[in-house]
């Protein structure tokens, strides 16, 4: 039996279904936003999702949630994971496409990774994977495998003031690589913890005209405002050649497929036609002759419909933006400049393929630009015209409801902040001014300004 009539049933049994709606939709929102702020508030297909999309939408979300198999398996379509893998869904780490964080210290990381590469230029200008390990660690194997081992994080506290006398703690992450089976690491190696974001809203981000975030870099600073937010510039596979990042951490990939893609090989161990490469080295040795789900093990179909998925998910709107103190915290974001690299608002150009994401006024809270946040939360590791202070401006959409959907508060790059004051605390570089003006609030405005970025 082919791929395609094991995937028949499927089709028609999400034809027949409809997608998520919003509840008492508001004219003030556009049709990419929803009105929900339940544990679910980030799985929703965004409001005007057309009928030609609707099946596709969710083939899309159950690639996106179901486990990956070993190979040889009945279900032909799922199978193949690893041999090497992170995690067996992209949902182990997006949980209802949210955000993830790290694991208690001494446990295995599951819902995070640890990027690996040596000093140097790589191919097409990237990072140089470690050689043994490759440009990624990988805790997990299928059974025939040897995973490369574990991946630690442990913490030491930091303690600090306010203004007003009043304590907190910062923690800063230490990360050990134990239990190594394929030999050491290579002297130098650049270490990158990285935790899942969320996924609402990737699409309408893909589709603000690259002319946009070209006019929002200021990479010499000409306005004199001590902000320098500059484009990646990253290789674009598909097309064969340097595109503008958008999407990572460090906006190290260009295009929603690519990220998608590129998470299936790492993280998942499932090849592409894209990255049609198993996601192992030859130094480990992998045994000659594993069964792998096919060539590519993800159809073009199934990674179209995956993507299609991402792209159209809906971003929740903001609640009680009307109450005073949020109203108070939102004066407060502009006037510590976090509105400069956390630009409130962007405008979508025309999307022909997927055209429910065209024209829209968004309220991203992102340039999507690179920006120096400090020494204190360097990775030391570049990735194309990243730097290792250097991070993405992450999109602040949906932040007051990751407690609700994903049961944390773990924010930046490697969950480091245990919550917004923290992650704001944690902002150096471009952003200690503002981080100072911040500590010397008075409590009341600390809180207000927390509020807003609750609201959003």
């Amino acid at each position: 039996m082919t791929r395609a009539a094991l995937l028949l049933p499927l089709a028609l049994l999400v034809a027949c279904q409809t997608p998520p709606v919003a509840r008492d939709p508001s004219p003030a929102t556009g049709p990419g936003y929803v009105h929900d702020d339940s544990a679910n508030a980030f799985g929703f297909a965004v409001r005007n999702l057309r009928a030609e999309h609707r099946n596709a939408f969710f083939v899309g979300k159950s690639f996106f949630n179901e486990n990956w198999i070993v190979a040889p398996a009945s279900p032909v379509a799922r199978d193949g994971l690893g041999p090497l893998f992170n995690a067996r869904s992209c949902s182990s780490c997006h949980l209802h496409d949210g955000r993830s964080a790290p694991p208690p210290p001494s446990v295995p990381m599951t819902a995070m990774l640890l990027r690996l590469s040596v000093p140097g230029i790589g191919e097409h200008g990237g990072v140089r994977p470690e050689p043994t390990y490759g440009g990624q660690f990988q805790g997990n194997a299928i059974p025939a495998a040897r995973a490369e081992g574990d991946a630690l994080v442990f913490y030491d506290e930091l303690p600090g003031r306010f203004a007003d006398g009043t304590a907190y703690s910062l923690r800063r992450p230490r990360y050990v690589l134990t239990n190594l089976n394929y030999g050491p690491l290579a002297p130098g190696t650049l270490v990158s913890p990285r935790v899942a974001p969320i996924m609402a809203g990737v699409g309408l981000l893909e589709a603000v005209p690259e002319a946009a975030l070209r006019a929002l870099a200021d990479p010499d600073d000409r306005d004199g405002d001590g902000i320098r937010g500059r484009l990646n510039v990253v290789w674009d596979a598909r097309s064969g050649r340097l595109a503008t990042g958008r999407f990572g951490w460090k906006a190290e990939q260009p295009t929603v497929f690519q990220q998608t893609a590129t998470a299936f090989n790492e993280d998942i161990g499932i090849t592409s036609t894209l990255l049609p490469a198993e996601n192992f080295t030859p130094a480990q040795r992998i045994p000659a002759g594993l069964a792998s789900g096919g060539s590519p093990e993800i159809s073009d179909r199934i990674l179209h419909d995956v993507v299609l998925y991402a792209r159209l998910l809906a971003v929740p709107a903001r609640r009680g933006a009307d109450r005073p103190e949020v109203r108070r915290g939102e004066q407060l974001f502009t006037e510590l400049a976090c509105a400069k690299c956390h630009v409130p608002e962007l405008t979508t150009g025309p999307v022909r393929d997927l055209p429910e994401l065209s024209r829209q006024r968004i309220q991203p809270y992102t340039d999507l630009l690179l920006h120096d946040l400090g020494d204190e939360l360097s990775d030391q590791r570049p990735s194309f015209a990243a730097r290792g202070n250097d991070w993405r401006t992450p999109p602040l959409w949906g932040i007051g409801l990751t407690q609700k959907v994903n049961g944390h508060e773990n924010f930046l790059h490697d969950g480091r902040a245990r919550g917004l004051a923290e992650a704001i605390l944690w902002h150096g570089g471009e952003a200690a001014p503002g981080r100072d003006r911040f500590r010397a609030l008075p409590a009341a405005d600390r809180a207000a300004l927390l509020a807003f970025l609750n609201s959003l």
